[in-house]
């Protein structure tokens, strides 16, 4: 099949799915649509939205961000705030989600442009052109306002139609460092619940475990004003389902064993379910995905998260000689993704011993590894890690 008329690809690695593409995770929408209902009715929620990187949480957000202004009547704004680390970052990027944010009913992007029209720049064919220099200017009195700013914009469009608010705030990891945002947050929560005429906001937060207990470390209250909802890997029917669906849109049958490997070694990440398929799709060339195209996909899926995560994060971090010596029998022992401590220190020399707690440790804080249940027990967080550092071993860590 030529490259040129293989239709669209539908896999998007490295971004959030497209709601038109999103499959699975009912146990985790259905706890959230009840928040999103008790919004509806005027009732404010706050709701931590957390699970491993790759696990799917941006997409989730995004697909009830569209749900919510869909079926519940209410208007999503989903700030990413990769880079902010101060509070009126956080304004700035909020002014500029809720401007471009896509909203499906015209009249409100009215409503929502003329109320922050100080904000836009000149207009063009490809969207708003935000007016930086004026969020800039007016981000302090935003943040110090933000509540009243969230009325006055629901207020613009409650003859719209509109009952409430969804704030998504994603990429949470710069600005959990600041103390200021657990405070922001936790007044903001508060000032809300106690107004005469509480505004109906859904508040959520996308983060891994340790961006909320960075808040509660700087301010404990915040530990009480959360629905916490864990997103896990998905289950096996959920991801068959998910490669079968994607696959089959553009026309393409899937082979047992080659839906096999693809379960096996995405194992239930959204992320790696989409890397995976990126590349299987680009190998196949006969309309049919077999395990020769799947065993080729994994090995470009492995290399690639392999060069972006670990040559980037953990083999610069860990680039001694040792480490690498260490990286190299680890690579060669014969596990699947969990092994421990004391077998692999039977294949490791004194100087390499005397150094293997300090290199498990340092790996866990990057990333690569994760405890198990047993004592002395480690698991690597994904199967495409753990064969990358078989290539990498020899290639790399030579």
């Amino acid at each position: 099949m030529d490259n040129l008329t293989k239709g669209i690809n539908p896999f998007y690695p490295g971004q959030p799915v497209p709601v038109e593409y999103f499959t699975g995770r009912m146990k985790e929408i259905e706890r959230i649509t009840r928040a999103i209902g008790q919004v509806e009715n005027g009732k404010p929620q706050a709701v931590f939205l957390t699970g491993e990187y790759g696990i799917g949480k941006s997409s989730l957000a995004g697909f009830l961000n569209f749900f919510a202004e869909k079926n519940n009547h209410l208007i999503g704004i989903h700030v990413f705030l990769g880079g902010a680390e101060t509070l009126d970052d956080l304004a700035e990027k909020t002014v500029e989600a809720v401007l471009r944010q896509q909203i499906y009913e015209e009249s409100r992007v009215e409503k929502i442009r003329n109320f922050l029209a100080k904000y836009i720049g000149q207009q063009s064919l490809f969207g708003v052109n935000v007016n930086f220099q004026a969020v800039k200017a007016d981000a302090p009195n935003i943040a110090k306002g933000f509540l009243p700013f969230l009325n006055e914009l629901l207020g613009r469009l409650k003859d719209d139609g509109v009952k409430g608010l969804m704030l998504i705030l994603d990429e949470i990891n710069g600005i959990t460092r600041n103390k200021q945002f657990s405070h922001f947050v936790k007044s903001l929560v508060d000032e809300n619940a106690v107004a005469q005429k509480p505004l109906p906001l859904l508040l959520m937060l996308c983060g891994v475990e340790e961006r909320r207990r960075d808040m509660i470390g700087h301010h404990p209250p915040v530990e009480r004003i959360f629905d916490i909802i864990e997103i896990n890997p998905m289950e096996d029917a959920e991801t068959e389902t998910f490669f079968e669906k994607s696959f089959s849109s553009i026309g393409l049958k899937v082979e047992d064993r080659a839906m096999y490997l693809m379960r096996f070694y995405s194992a239930g990440f959204p992320k790696l379910m989409h890397i995976i398929g990126d590349k299987v799709f680009w190998e196949n060339k006969d309309g049919v995905i077999d395990e020769k195209d799947v065993r080729a996909g994994i090995v470009e899926a492995a290399i690639d998260v392999g060069s972006k995560f670990i040559d980037q994060q953990v083999y610069k971090a860990l680039k001694s000689n040792l480490y690498k010596s260490i990286f190299k029998k680890l690579a060669q022992s014969h596990f699947d993704l969990s092994f421990t401590k004391a077998e692999i220190e039977k294949t490791l020399d004194a100087s390499e011993k005397k150094n293997f707690s300090n290199f498990l440790q340092r790996a866990k804080k990057l990333g690569l590894l994760v405890s198990g249940e047993e004592k002395g027990e480690y698991i690597f967080t994904s199967r495409l890690a753990r064969l990358y550092i078989n290539f990498a071993a020899d290639f790399k860590w030579k």
